[in-house]
């Protein structure tokens, strides 16, 4: 096999669960981001956790075709779900897969069928062009990943390296306003504060204008903690929903806050898309 060969498509993500019921084989003639998405996504409409992803990327000869086909085939419950653009390749992987009675869903094949069908001008079947046409899309895949690998305290020497550092007591709404944020390509960190553990030095390293808090009112916080510790099966004998204890928390929160210079937003009311806008104006406002 030539330079293209085995060595170079080596599974750019690999995601085992304990005796997977099913092994997904995402084939890509680029980096197949874009196939990973879809098929995350749909899999989250499904309880099982028990399917392993391999990511399959830069596949751009025939005999690497047929080497996925084969490795698949030799695993229980393969499956190829694919976004190559070359009608050769989309061609062979068909060819193939059937020879090994093997499911393959085609992603991306239909829709270029049906766009050409509409547009009347052929595809031009070139891999990688989505990367190149929209840098955004893999900015925010970035931010994601940065959100999930810095989500309550995590990582927290990278702290410095976050465009929005978001800190907050317990249920302020960090985690999903983060997320949010993240998906309109924003690197978000959060950082969880409790009035006994002081936070990370790496915290005070940030620029001021890029720390914001999130507060909301007592009442309400205390609500949300009742509401997670019921989800969670817990009993409410806790000093997790104390009102006086709650009430400590939001003012360490806000001294703090006011001692560093940070901006605060309060969340009370306010829907996780107001909160991420005013989070956002702020940072922008600030400069930093």
């Amino acid at each position: 096999m030539d330079a293209t060969g085995t060595d170079e498509i080596r599974m750019a993500t690999e995601e085992r669960a304990p005796q997977a019921r099913c092994t997904i084989f995402i084939v890509s003639d680029a980096t197949g981001a874009t196939a990973e998405t879809v098929v995350r996504a749909a899999l989250t409409q499904f309880e099982r956790s028990d399917v392993a992803l391999r990511r399959v990327s830069n596949v751009r000869h025939p005999d690497q075709i047929r080497e996925v086909v084969e490795e698949a085939a030799r695993v229980d419950n393969g499956i190829i779900v694919h976004t190559l653009v070359s009608p050769e390749l989309r061609e062979e992987l068909l060819t193939a897969s059937r020879r090994r009675n093997l499911p393959a869903i085609d992603l991306m094949g239909p829709l270029l069928t049906r766009l050409e069908n509409l547009l009347k001008i052929s595809p031009l079947a070139k891999p990688g062009l989505f990367r190149h046409l929209d840098e955004d899309y893999y900015r925010r895949m970035e931010a994601i990943d940065f959100a999930v690998n810095h989500d309550d305290g995590r990582n927290p020497h990278d702290l410095p390296k976050a465009e929005v550092v978001l800190v907050g007591v317990s249920r302020t709404s960090k985690t999903p306003i983060s997320v949010f944020l993240a998906y309109r390509g924003w690197f978000v960190a959060n950082v969880p504060l409790t009035p006994e553990i002081p936070p990370p030095e790496q915290l005070f390293q940030v620029d001021p204008g890029r720390v914001i808090g999130l507060v909301v009112s007592a009442a309400r916080l205390q609500s949300l903690r009742k509401a997670r510790l019921e989800r969670m099966g817990y009993g409410l004998q806790s000093s997790y929903i104390d009102l006086r204890r709650i009430e400590q928390e939001l003012r360490y929160s806000r001294r703090l806050c006011q001692e560093r210079g940070w901006a605060i937003v309060d969340v009370t009311g306010k829907s996780i898309e107001e909160a991420a806008s005013e989070v956002a104006s702020l940072v922008r406002r600030s400069g930093s």
